[in-house]
């Protein structure tokens, strides 16, 4: 697809926890005239009303929006992912899909991040800002390999620097900045000219996982993947994940394009545990609570033998309940995010 020539460059930018206050404060430094696109994926429950949109227009001068179907991209306009969809790239247009999760999130960073590469190649420039675990560091990789420019909040000055630490610690980030650096760096970056060259080769593996983001129905009837399988089933559907090298990363993706990173799937699988446990604690207690009843009741009718298999069936199962609670109760068994600060910087 051609890309507008009024507009220089496309900023995306991903946050999750603490991002709100992020992204309002680039929001408030963006300068009315800036020559580039801006696009933002903060992680929201699905079932919310997202308000970012009137925020970031009340914060700063560019006006905030939340794109509709697909519709042509617009200088100096802030798009914001709505509730529950991904927010893609795709050439001069600005589109939003019910697709497939990413790191449990819709919408993703990864997905947003991924598609501007794919469209916009050198001319793009990623921002991953405050949030916990990992998603957006995949997107940046992305972003880097096609020429493009990689900045990423000082994880110390934010409220929850998982995203950030990931990013740096497995992508070439060109910027570490502090948040009142970011926006000048932006607009210095779009003001000095040409970017880089972009690699001339297209990379065939991200224009087909563009393709699973927005649950490409011709996808269906190929034995089109991304890596090989990995033995592992997703978290959300129990498909076969595809485990995928891409430098320092390794990531997930199964059949119908749920992905994951390797944090994200260690987390989704520890809560999925977590829920299993939960259930079996409910279902020996209500086994060892049905034999009782039915012990008492075999009593009433002295057939003693039985209510005394009834009883045994009863204390086994109580047994296997009470070592199930003391696992439970001897700390969270899902993954924990890194490390959080819960104080807002001085």
């Amino acid at each position: 697809m051609k890309k507008p020539d009024s507009i220089r460059r496309v900023v995306v930018i991903g946050a999750s926890a603490g991002g709100v206050e992020a992204v309002s404060s680039l929001a408030a430094r963006f300068p009315p005239d800036l020559d580039a696109a801006v696009f933002v994926v903060l992680h929201i429950p699905h079932n919310a009303t997202s308000y970012m949109p009137q925020i970031l227009s009340r914060a700063g001068r560019l006006r905030a929006i939340h794109p509709t179907g697909s519709m042509p991209m617009e200088r100096g306009v802030i798009y914001v992912a709505p509730p529950d969809k991904h927010l893609l790239v795709e050439g001069d247009h600005v589109t939003i899909v019910s697709g497939p999760r990413e790191n449990g999130h819709r919408p993703a960073v990864d997905p947003l991040f991924r598609s501007a590469a794919d469209s916009w190649r050198n001319r793009v420039i990623g921002v991953v800002l405050s949030g916990n675990l990992d998603d957006g560091t995949a997107g940046l990789a992305a972003i880097k390999a096609c020429g493009g420019i990689a900045l990423v909040q000082s994880p110390e000055e934010t409220l929850f620097p998982g995203m950030p630490m990931s990013a740096i610690e497995n992508v070439a980030v060109d910027h570490v900045l502090p948040l009142a650096e970011i926006v000048p760096t932006i607009v210095r970056l779009i003001d000095g000219g040409e970017p880089s060259e972009e690699p001339s080769m297209k990379d065939q593996d991200m224009e087909l996982e563009v393709r699973n983001a927005q649950l490409d129905s011709s996808l269906a009837d190929t034995d089109a993947h991304v890596g090989s399988p990995s033995g592992f089933s997703c978290p959300e559907c129990s498909g076969v994940l595809w485990e995928v090298e891409d430098g320092k990363l390794v990531r997930y993706r199964c059949r119908v394009g749920h992905a994951y990173s390797a944090e994200s799937l260690l987390s989704a699988s520890s809560s999925a545990v977590e829920a299993a446990l939960w259930a079996s604690l409910r279902s020996l207690e209500e086994n060892a609570a049905f034999a009782r009843r039915l012990s008492r009741r075999a009593t009433v009718m002295e057939q003693h033998e039985v209510s005394e298999r009834f009883v045994a069936q009863a204390d086994r199962a109580s047994a296997h309940a009470v070592t199930i609670r003391n696992v439970l109760l001897s700390g969270p068994v899902a993954a924990q995010p890194r490390p959080e600060r819960l104080i807002a910087p001085e």
